[in-house]
């Protein structure tokens, strides 16, 4: 499936980020919904951390109903 394979490509470049720029996807997400983590919230968490809130909103805002 083509999702499938969207969702696939975008975790692996999720995994290829570091944290700086783990920190600008998500300030600058652009999707359905907003998300808003100050920056001590973002400074405070690691890397896997970021990692699953950006893929967890890229995910969500894939899903249609």
């Amino acid at each position: 499936m083509a999702t499938d394979r969207c969702l696939e490509q975008s975790a692996t470049a999720v995994v290829g980020m570091g944290k700086s720029e783990l920190k600008k996807r998500i300030r600058t997400f652009n999707g359905r919904f907003l998300l808003d983590f100050s920056d001590d919230y973002l400074n405070g968490v690691n890397a896997d951390r970021l990692r699953h809130i950006l893929m967890a909103a890229m995910i969500n805002a894939k899903v249609r109903h």
